[in-house]
């Protein structure tokens, strides 16, 4: 009998992913670096974070294939609700489907750890779930190996009503910073916020702009 414990498979075993809730939406930010055990840099340019609706996006770590379905998951769920109820699947909703998923399968579980988060009626919000189905809502949050450092620069700059653009500045500090102390995350990072307006993923400008704002 294969023992799934032994298998190695490529992963964001390294990551760092950041979420962080403004008074004006959400951001969600992340390394792009692809590693497998014993650290090979299998992809530097790995996508981590995805948009499962216009208001609606999601960051994953863990083995790639089983984060991955979860994301196909919830976009196929977010798509029926929106067919059949001509309305948006509320950010709760679409967080405990995920929660759901993980602890139906935690006997031979998704090795997935995912933020999900979001922009509906009741404003911002995030939520952290990991392979066993728990589900925490977080004001800001950050998951992978990285996440001590980038932790470090949360804990110490974020406040309570943060506008969007102080956020984003914030978000990419964290991983940033991640990048330069922990090996297994690094290469580049991806920025999403999530308003009223909907999901935007910032492009390669925006990104050096910020980095300028930063780090001067």
């Amino acid at each position: 009998m294969l023992d799934y414990r032994s298998v190695k498979p490529l992963a964001y075993q390294g990551t760092t992913t950041v979420g962080l809730v403004c008074n004006e939406g959400l951001v969600f930010a992340t390394d792009t670096r692809v590693t497998m055990q014993g650290g090979f840099i299998a992809h530097k340019r790995g996508k981590k974070v995805y948009k499962i609706d216009e208001h609606l996006g999601m960051t994953i770590s863990g083995v790639v294939a089983d984060a991955q379905n979860i994301v196909d998951i919830l976009r196929y769920y977010a798509g029926t609700y929106k067919f059949e109820r001509r309305a948006p699947m509320p950010v709760r909703s679409a967080a405990r489907l995920a929660a759901n998923v993980f602890f139906s399968s935690r006997l031979f579980p998704y090795i997935a750890n995912v933020l999900v988060g979001g922009y509906d009626e009741e404003g911002a919000s995030i939520f952290n779930v990991d392979l066993f189905g728990n589900l925490n809502k977080e004001k800001y949050v950050a998951t992978g190996s990285g996440s001590p450092v980038a932790y470090g620069i949360l804990e110490s700059e974020y406040k309570n009503g943060l506008t969007l653009e102080k956020g984003i500045l914030i978000a990419v500090k964290a991983v940033t910073s991640a990048m330069k102390r922990d090996a297994m995350s690094g290469d580049s990072f991806d920025v999403v916020t999530i308003d009223k307006e909907g999901y935007k993923e910032l492009s390669e400008e925006e990104k050096k702009e910020i980095l300028t704002k930063i780090f001067g």
